[in-house]
């Protein structure tokens, strides 16, 4: 039987060992480029399309490249001499609505 040129989102999963949400998360996200086949709008993926990914997220490890959620947390972060001790929304305690003025 000849290597197949399509791959489920349930074989993409299996290949880079994360769940079937993370694999269609990536599709969504259009990190990893697919197609909708038929009326139920499976997706698709090129075995070739699969590899180039793969070989990006390699290259983009080689580079340093940072991934967007850690540079949002790294610039949030109190900067160098800030108020350490500022309480987090955790050690704040609960919540309170807002008064209603009348």
């Amino acid at each position: 039987m000849p290597t197949p040129r399509f791959l489920t989102l349930d074989d993409v999963a299996e290949v880079l060992n994360v769940s079937w949400s993370q694999a269609y998360a990536l599709v969504r996200r259009r990190e990893l480029i697919a197609i909708q086949i038929g009326g139920r709008g499976q997706w698709r993926v090129e075995v070739d399309e699969l590899e180039r990914f793969i070989q990006r997220k390699y290259a983009e490890a080689r580079a340093g490249a940072v991934p967007a959620a850690e540079e949002l947390a790294s610039a949030e972060a109190p900067a160098a001499g800030g108020d350490a001790e500022a309480e987090t929304p955790a050690e704040a305690g609960p919540t309170r609505g807002r008064r209603s003025r009348r």
